[in-house]
């Protein structure tokens, strides 16, 4: 896999993920079991390609962030 995200994105993505994060556990959307769920499966989603540095959906549409790629 090639790397098509830049520091920015990336660095971005991990920090929506921690929002996320604390919103699935410390605000009142942890009340409700499904939205709960869905907003840690979105950050895990989220690291793990901010961590990898490549997104599938920027590949389906062509889409790079980052400068030397």
């Amino acid at each position: 896999m090639s790397v098509n995200m830049g520091k920015l994105d990336r660095i971005l993505r991990l920090v929506i993920a921690a929002v996320l994060v604390y919103l699935a556990f410390g605000s009142a959307v942890a009340a409700a079991g499904l939205l709960h769920w869905l907003a840690l499966i979105v950050a895990v989603v989220m690291v793990v390609t901010a961590l990898v540095g490549n997104c599938p959906l920027y590949s389906l549409v062509g889409l790079k962030t980052c400068k030397d790629c």
